[in-house]
């Protein structure tokens, strides 16, 4: 049986990438191409995973910085977003699969992209721990999210003016429920230091955070830690 928050985003999947665009000013653009210019410095590997991929916008944006993967692979739990990948240029294998319980095996992937996805995942801590079973020692997990408010400045956006016009822009153009789920997901998930905290405990190590306009994104990048050594970084 087809999960309501699957459901709700084979609903919407035919005004994904515009309402995104529209409703960051486009910024979400610049910050997926902000992910992808940090990874081509870290010289990542061929073998890319796009995991919560959606309509493949991140695969996308990092072919064009990185070059084609030898292997690369748009993965999402939603049909109705990976069908709108289609006709988008990308080298990127559109898979319809369980970000907790992937279809492959360990360290198969050189780079895993994650774009507002970790924070539709009904246990973190599991979507973490496979993501860094199917990296290689070394690999990176580039995340691109909207974290639970902490400043001052994001508490009045999130809890204040998004609750207001998000869900009435969802409602206009597509399905108000839907975007009060999204900013009602992003009250509810984690703080980005207490992200990182359980990433470290999955073997990861932080490259660095780096805040997206005053925070109200941030993106994050963490390697893969060899098995048996300690995860240790600074934002």
């Amino acid at each position: 049986m087809k999960s309501p928050v699957r459901k709700m985003f084979d609903e919407i999947a035919n005004r994904y990438d515009f309402l995104n665009h529209a409703l960051s000013g486009c910024q979400d653009i610049l910050w997926r191409r902000s992910c992808c210019r940090e990874l081509r410095k870290m010289t990542p590997g061929k073998r890319l995973l796009d995991l919560c991929g959606g309509t493949g916008d991140f695969a996308v944006t990092y072919e064009k910085f990185n070059g084609k993967p030898e292997v690369a692979v748009l993965g999402d739990f939603s049909y109705g977003m990976l069908k709108g990948a289609k006709g988008k240029k990308m080298t990127a294998v559109p898979v319809q699969l369980d970000a907790m319980k992937m279809p492959f095996a360990d360290a198969t992937f050189d780079v895993v992209l994650n774009g507002f996805g970790m924070r539709n995942l009904p246990d973190t801590d599991a979507g973490l721990r496979e993501s860094a079973r199917v990296l290689r020692d070394g690999g990176y997990l580039q995340v691109l999210e909207f974290f639970s408010p902490r400043n001052a400045f994001n508490k009045f956006f999130y809890k204040r003016l998004a609750p207001l016009f998000i869900p009435v822009l969802g409602a206009f153009f597509s399905k108000r429920d839907a975007y009060e789920y999204l900013v009602n997901s992003i009250i509810r998930f984690l703080p980005v230091k207490d992200f990182v905290a359980l990433a470290e405990q999955n073997n990861f190590e932080l490259v660095h955070v780096k805040p997206c306009f005053f925070g109200v994104a941030y993106r994050v990048l963490l390697r893969k830690a060899p098995q048996g050594n300690s995860a240790e970084g600074s934002a």
